[in-house]
């Protein structure tokens, strides 16, 4: 097969080669390359990983922080037939071990921060297992270094890339090879790869590139990490167009207007907690944003408000909220936002994730995992769905055979909008929530984001996360918020006319921002965790000013008449 061809997902780049290639690929600070001289570059890099291993290099691990290295590594490691493994050199060191193991890598390209990581990750396990190798017990792990200080390490076989060495084309690779692998967290602790082929990557970008009028001149965000899917979406997307992806540092968010017009950012892309964040930073005025084009959100739900401050902000901007699990390939649906038709069809307050993407069936699961019309689990096929994740062991109650096919199970409950072809938002589906997201109160079953969105109605409070909380009297609904101080009172009165007794929260707490996880989203497993913290301390009901972590502040103490 001609590795130029529409289905090898580095094609997407070879494209904006040909499209632009004086046009800066990746922009990281100061630091940048342009599409020829990455392209010249990986390909050195490629033949240096691939005369490192006996064979073509099955996987190959870029653990680097953001920067060139990574990006041109990431390239290099498709142009050598090699799975990416995108790896955090800010993980912790097991973790990071237990994938490499798990995804059988071969070659490892690094910067200086997975450079410094190297000895303790190449030692033997602290609970006793063997030293991590790439060919065995005794070999040494080849690993790309560039720009990182002379010399080797113990385990470590250092390879240099070489003009001479390089491959004068990328290696041919078939639509079912892994293109890359990514880890999500698992049920026990132990996380799950999920292999996404050359095949998937290509049905989705081709249903992009049917979707968006991205040109050589657009400049993208790069919010996300390497190791986060929709970096995937940023990268070849900007790729396949000739256009630029810039990485967004956390200090940009301080300005982020002067930081998008300075660097004539054209596409956003980033979690919606990014919003809360820029409009506490004065950022969100109308019209702040005027240079982007188009505005995409995916990770976790978009509030209708968020959405609706947004397109203010940036009111020539086309608005997408984006959905789909790491299974489907990047994303599986989208809903473009329309002020005037959204927010009708919302529920919860939440804007809907709109249509499954073209090729793809997809069914509702009730709680008997029996076929539901109108609201359920989403399960989805074709050909955007993972094969199985890396471990079969993991398959288990993830992927369902019915009526002929094989659907992967979100694990997401959604609703469909709409009930004939006649209405605009037939066929598009509300997000109402994580399975898990489910919970037994005092009796009652509580959907968490139900009471979110009552609270975001309450007077003073700006964005709410509700938790449960295992307590020695049942499980307990807590609060965490952002916005000004409101007394209990007021929550009583709101939250009153629209919640039963037993779905009303008791313990409330005031945080200046949420806590967020590596990818940028709202950390609950932290805030759960604080609220363990907290009501061990005082139990009763109350308000209160915490931080995310630390010591509670002021505290008033009420139980709320219902």
């Amino acid at each position: 097969m001609d590795a130029t061809s529409d289905t090898a997902l580095h094609g997407r780049f070879l494209r904006g080669v040909q499209l632009a290639p004086r046009n800066d690929a990746v922009r990281v600070g100061a630091d940048a390359i342009r599409y020829e001289e990455a392209h010249e570059r990986a390909l050195e890099w490629a033949g240096a990983l691939s005369g490192a291993v006996a064979g073509p290099p099955g996987a190959v691990a870029v653990l680097a922080a953001k920067g060139v290295r990574a990006y041109v590594g990431v390239l290099a490691a498709l142009y050598a037939g090699a799975t990416v493994v995108p790896l955090q050199p800010g993980f912790p060191v097991a973790r990071t071990r237990r994938m490499m193991r798990a995804a059988g890598v071969s070659a490892v390209v690094v910067d200086e921060a997975g450079w410094a990581q190297l000895p303790e990750l190449l030692a033997p396990d602290p609970d006793g297992g063997p030293a991590f190798t790439a060919e065995g017990p005794g070999a040494g792990l080849p690993v790309l270094a560039p720009g990182c200080p002379a010399g080797t390490l113990p385990g470590v076989v250092r390879i240099e890339p070489r003009p001479a060495g390089a491959l004068a084309a990328p290696r041919p690779v078939r639509p079912d090879d892994a293109a890359y692998m990514l880890f999500t967290s698992g049920s026990t602790g132990r996380p799950k790869g999920v292999p996404i082929s050359h095949g998937s990557a290509a049905h989705y970008f081709r249903l992009q590139d049917e979707r968006y009028d991205f040109t050589p001149d657009d400049v993208f965000s790069q919010t996300f990490d390497l190791n986060f899917d929709c970096a995937m979406f940023d990268l070849f997307c900007a790729w396949g167009s000739g256009a630029t992806a810039l990485w967004v540092p956390p200090g940009a968010y301080r300005e982020l207007p002067a930081f998008l017009a300075e660097h004539r950012m054209t596409v956003w892309f980033s979690t919606p907690s990014a919003i809360g964040l820029v409009r506490r930073l004065g950022g969100l005025a109308p019209g702040a944003l005027p240079g982007l084009r188009w505005s995409f959100f995916a990770g976790e739900a978009l509030t209708c408000r968020d959405a609706a401050d947004w397109q203010a902000a940036a009111p020539g901007s086309t608005l997408e909220n984006l959905y789909g699990p790491t299974e489907l390939t990047i994303t599986i649906a989208a809903h473009r936002w329309d002020p005037e038709r959204s927010e009708r069809i919302a529920v919860n307050g939440v804007v809907p994730i709109g249509r499954i993407n073209g090729g793809h069936e997809h069914l509702l699961l009730d709680e008997d995992g029996k076929p539901a019309e109108r609201e359920g689990e989403l399960c989805v096929s074709g050909p955007q769905r993972t094969a199985g994740y890396l471990d079969p062991g993991d398959d288990a109650g993830r992927f369902l055979d019915h009526d002929g096919r094989v659907w992967y199970r979100t694990g997401d409950r959604v609703r469909r909008i709409g009930g004939d072809a006649s209405d605009a938002s037939d066929g598009e589906l509300a997000y109402l929530g994580r399975l898990d997201a489910q919970v037994q109160v005092a009796g009652w079953r509580v959907e968490l984001p139900e009471v979110d969105h009552a609270l975001r109605g309450c007077e003073g409070v700006t964005e709410a996360v509700t938790v449960d909380v295992a307590t020695e009297a049942g499980t307990e609904l807590a609060v965490f918020y952002t916005g000004s101080a409101v007394p209990l009172s007021v929550f009583a009165r709101r939250l009153r006319p629209v919640l039963p007794q037993g779905m009303t929260p008791r313990h409330f707490w005031r945080l200046e921002e949420f806590p967020l996880n590596s990818n940028r989203k709202t950390d609950r497993g932290a805030l759960r965790a604080r609220a363990r913290e907290l009501l061990s301390e005082s139990p009763g009901p109350r308000t209160a000013d915490v931080r995310a972590t630390g010591t509670t502040g002021s505290r008033t103490t009420s139980t709320p008449t219902t």
